[in-house]
This record gives structure tokens, sequence and C-alpha cells, in this order.
């Protein structure tokens, strides 16, 4: 398909009009309120448009601590941030460890607080000054194994994956440091929900961030986030990007499109791989109030494959904006990134962030702000249409609209190596906001816009 033409924009938009991910008009929408009601869980209000922080407290500061961090959670609210993802704080098994520390997700004993990181009360503080603020708190959640020296491997060693010598396995080769549970045991299931139950009512947190999703059966989840849900409206991530998952999940990864943008920074791909993105992934997958997270950085990402400025180069912002207003989009920024984080984070041991600047801290706030207070750009329905624009002959320029009423945003990104010029479009014409530097500006017609590699403009009405 040839993406450049304008014949695009006209079958893309009939294909968003008809989708699954699209809000039409108020007319249409006063006709098709049903439509916009949750076809799978209920999803919390508070987690309409809501900002994703990710939050590695062994390398936040100098000492480590929930309390240390606890300091920075105004920093955080004045950033616009809504939800706060918190990495594992359970103790860390020893058996089998790798590094000093040892990986976050290798838990020793599910309802503790790792004496490297505090207490439980000082996570109960924590949770509690963060819905101060109006933040919210999830959990990592590491459901699939358990250290190698908790309880259970002992106690019910029945609740594990057994070769036919009776030997506990591994996952894969890989995690040498976890042994794998096994969900066909119904003893397991009632323990593991229980562990759940136990950080909602004792530090009432607001949802988890389920790792490695995929490996758990759906049945689990299923059966366990009803039982959790009729405690508190949680808010549900998963660590996989399967159309089934929403099912049991409010959002899943968006990989493919993170790997897209790898591979067009890399010169591998053009900016109209993500048109074909978006029109199978999102009409296979997408239903109302379904999110999906977007990130040019994690924990996982930034300690083994590169941070954002490795990966992205002079790309990454321009990157993040364009897929922070995609339809269903969530952003997400890693412990760091507002600080121009530029080294891998070591894994297993300690690797504090400096902090000697917050760089980038205007740019996601900008974005942030705009995300979770423009209707256009809401992540779950009633929201924007998303319209993309002809790119003219520059296949790494990036250009589409989300509108609602008589509210728009409009992304204009160059993903390529190249400068680039924006097409003369009638419908981009008008007075708007540039996002990041709060001035107006008007587009005519005749008007030249040439953006060099990595520029970018978010104007809004």
């Amino acid at each position: 398909m040839d993406f450049k033409k304008s014949v695009f924009y006209l079958s893309f938009l009939s294909f968003l009009t008809l989708s699954t991910f699209s809000c039409k008009n108020k007319n249409v929408q006063e006709k098709t309120d049903d439509s916009c009601k949750n076809q799978g869980l209920e999803l919390p209000e508070w987690a309409r448009s809501a900002p994703i922080y990710q939050v590695n407290i062994r390398q936040y500061t100098p000492e480590g601590t929930i309390n240390a961090f606890k300091a920075h959670l105004p920093r955080l609210a004045e950033m616009n941030v809504k939800i706060l993802w918190i990495m594992p704080v359970q103790p860390i098994g020893k058996l089998h460890r790798k590094g000093k520390l040892g990986s976050y997700y290798s838990i020793a004993n599910y309802r503790e607080v790792s004496e490297e990181y505090g207490t439980l009360d000082d996570f109960r503080a924590m949770v509690n000054e963060a819905h101060r603020l109006g933040m919210r708190v999830i959990l990592d959640w590491v459901a699939n194994h358990t250290a190698w020296d908790h309880p259970w491997i002992t106690e019910h060693s029945d609740w594990y994956k057994q070769n036919e010598k009776g030997e506990i396995l591994s996952p894969i080769p890989d995690w040498s440091d976890v042994a794998q549970l096994n969900y066909s045991n119904p003893a397991l299931r009632e323990a593991m929900k229980n562990e759940m139950k136990f950080w909602i009512f004792e530090t009432d947190i607001d949802g988890f961030r389920c790792d490695v999703a995929e490996m758990v059966p759906a049945t689990f989840w299923a059966s366990t986030f009803k039982e959790l849900q009729q405690i508190k409206p949680l808010y549900l991530l998963a660590e996989a990007e399967g159309i089934e998952l929403y099912e049991n999940f409010h959002a899943t990864y968006g990989w493919t499109l993170h790997h897209i943008m790898n591979r067009i920074a890399a010169g591998d791909s053009t900016a109209e791989s993500i048109d074909n993105y978006l029109e199978t992934q999102q009409r296979e997958s997408y239903r109302k109030n379904m999110q999906r997270m977007y990130f040019t950085s994690n924990h996982d990402e930034n300690s083994w494959n590169g941070t954002e400025f490795e990966r992205l180069g002079n790309l990454h912002k321009a990157m993040f904006v364009t897929m922070a207003f995609l339809p269903n989009a969530v952003p997400m920024i890693y412990t760091g990134q507002e600080a121009a984080l530029n080294k891998r984070l070591n894994f297993f041991d300690r690797d504090p962030v400096n902090w000697s600047n917050y760089e980038l801290t205007d740019f996601y706030k900008k974005v942030f702000g705009l995300f979770v207070k423009h209707p256009a750009v809401a992540a779950t329905c009633p929201t924007g249409d998303f319209l993309r624009l002809d790119n003219g002959e520059f296949k790494d320029l990036y250009i589409y609209m989300r509108t609602i009423d008589d509210k728009k945003v409009l992304v204009i990104s160059n993903l390529g190596r190249e400068p680039a010029t924006v097409p003369d479009l009638e419908i981009i014409y008008g007075d708007w906001t540039d996002l990041m530097t709060d001035q107006k500006r008007t587009i005519k017609s005749g008007q030249s816009i040439e953006l060099q590699s990595g520029d970018f403009l978010v104007l809004f009405t």
C-alpha cells in the first residue's frame, strides 16, 4: 500500500471510522455511547488518561530505599505522572543469585519488603503520600516463578514444575536464579491470589503490573482478578502483547511498535511502517477501553539493549511524542529518563541514577500534561478520531491529527536522518498552540514548514 497517496488518507479514515479504537464526532458519539463501554474489564475512571512512571527503587537514589524515593513524589506529581509502577520490593533470593544483589524478579517472600529497601510501613507511607498527591500506585507482580530459597520450595515442592526425576525446573535456562511455578495445582493458585490480596489490604495499592503475563495461565488471571476487583477498582497491566490478554487486563505492552521505532532509527525501516502496525495490530486487538503502553525505555531495554540515546539517538523525543498520542496509547517513562539518563543501569548490583540535572523534565511534563487534559487524545473512549495525513515525498515524515468536536491535536515528526518539508495540507490550516513553546502558531496556505532530523511539532487547539 502506498501510504503517501491522499487516497490512503481517505481509506485509512474510513477504516478508523469503523474501527474499535476511534470514537466519531459528537453526533455519532451520541448514537454510539454503548460502544464506548468497556467490552472487557471495567476500567477505573482515574486510569482513562494516566501516564505511567516506572520506579526502580534500588537505583533511584544513593540510599536505594523507599523513603529516599518518597522525597521525589512531589516532583513526579508536578511532572503530571498519574500512575507509579513500582518494581518488585520483596526480598531477593540468595540461592543461585546473579550478581551481588540479584534480580528484582527473584522473589524469596511475597509478603515482605527487602531490608535493602526499607519496611512494609515505609512502603505503605509511600503509597499514602502518592495518593495524597493525586497519583496511583501499581506493584510489579512476579507470579510465574520464585527464588530457589522461597519457603514454598521445601514446604510445597508440588507447586513447582518438575522433570521426570522430580527436579524443580527453571522457566528457561537463562533464568537459572528462579524456579518455575506449576499452575495446574489449585493450592498454588489460591496461595498466589492471597499473596496479591495481602498487598491490597495492607498497603492500599491500586493495581499490578504482571511480569511475563503470558507465561501464567489466563484462567488464573481471570479468577484472581475477578475476586481482587471486588476489594477495590484496580488497574491491571500485562507485560505481554497478545490479544487474548485483554480478557483479563486493561493494558498491554506496545512491544511491536517499540521494535518498529528501533528499526526506523537504525535505518532498517521507514516511518510508513507505523501505518502497517496501526492497520493490522489495531484492527485485530483494540476494543473500547483497551490500552497499549508505549515507551522508549524500560528496565530491560535500558540494561540489556541500551538507552534510548544508544538505540534512537537524536530521534528519541520525536519517537516518544509520535507514540504518546496514538489511539489507545498510554505513555510510560523509566526511572531517570527525565534526567537524560545515558547509561545502562546494572541489573544485579547498585548503580544509582545521576540526578545532577533534570534536562528532559519539561519535555515529559508537557507531553504528559497534554495527554492527561486534552479530550482528543484520551487513552480510552470517548476519544478523538485519528487522521493520518499525507507525508508527501518524505517517507520518514509522520503526520497525524486527533480530533473530537472542535478540539484537535496535530503531531508532525521527522523520524528520518535527512531534513523534511511538511506538505501544504489544507486540513492543518488555522491557529494552534505549540506544546513545547506555549506560543500561538498560525499555519497558512503556501507556508513552508521544514523539520530537521529528529525535529517535531505538537500543536493543539
